[in-house]
């Protein structure tokens, strides 16, 4: 996988800020207005909630990727209850959608550094790291959270930079309209998706409680209908 740069656990592109575990007053619609790319969600056979999270952006200030949630918006860190692990997935049914910019390596605005380039791996990482985020074990005891997700995280990398590897199979989805190709997994947390659009972006997608196979993704025409 050509990006390999991470940070916390959003990973690739690098990153001066992440999308997961963001308070909600922090959800604004402001970066994804900036995105130089089409955002995209589910499509309109969802009825259900959608709602933003944030943005990453590059050294440069650049937007390079984000993330639009569907359904439940599901409890992070001290707001999460401690629910058996059944009972949880019962009440948090939920999908994000993570839009990918297709990016080349490149030097950043200042000239300091390299930016990465992203691939369908990237989409696949940030999803990956995306779900563990929000579905690390109640039981966990939390002075052992960190290393549990240290370790899993560098799983779902490897497990991203391996796309036509054992874990994943093939599954067709409609991107407007369309019919196109995923690379999907499925975990004890949940399952992940990745592929690229027929406009070039890359898109990931995690969730738990709603089936994959029934999912269609579509280009959100106003982004301010999540905010």
């Amino acid at each position: 996988m050509e990006t390999t740069s991470r940070v916390g656990t959003q990973g690739a592109p690098r990153t001066t800020a992440t999308s997961e575990g963001v308070p909600a007053a922090r959800r604004t619609v402001e970066g994804y207005l900036r995105a130089p790319f089409p955002w995209y969600g589910l499509d309109e056979a969802f009825g259900g909630r959608r709602w933003l999270m944030q943005v990453g952006v590059s050294a440069d200030g650049t937007v390079q990727h984000g993330s639009t949630g569907h359904g439940d918006e599901p409890a992070i860190g001290p707001e999460r209850p401690e629910t058996p692990g059944a009972e949880r997935e019962r009440k948090e049914r939920f999908a994000v959608v993570v839009t990918v910019a297709a990016s080349p390596v490149r030097r950043t605005g200042d000239g300091t550094g390299v930016l990465d380039a992203t691939t369908v791996s990237s989409a696949a990482w940030l999803a990956g790291s995306g779900l563990l985020a929000h579905t690390w074990p109640p039981q966990l005891d939390h002075a052992l959270r960190d290393d549990w997700l240290d370790q899993q995280t560098e799983t779902a990398f490897a497990l991203a930079d391996d796309l036509d590897g054992p874990a994943w199979s093939s599954l067709s989805l409609p991107v407007d309209g369309v019919p196109m190709p995923f690379h999907y997994r499925e975990s004890e947390f949940g399952w992940v998706l990745a592929g690229t659009t027929p406009t070039g972006v890359h898109l990931g997608a995690y969730g738990r409680g709603m089936s994959a196979y029934g999912l269609g993704f579509a280009v959100i025409g106003d982004i301010t209908t999540y905010a």
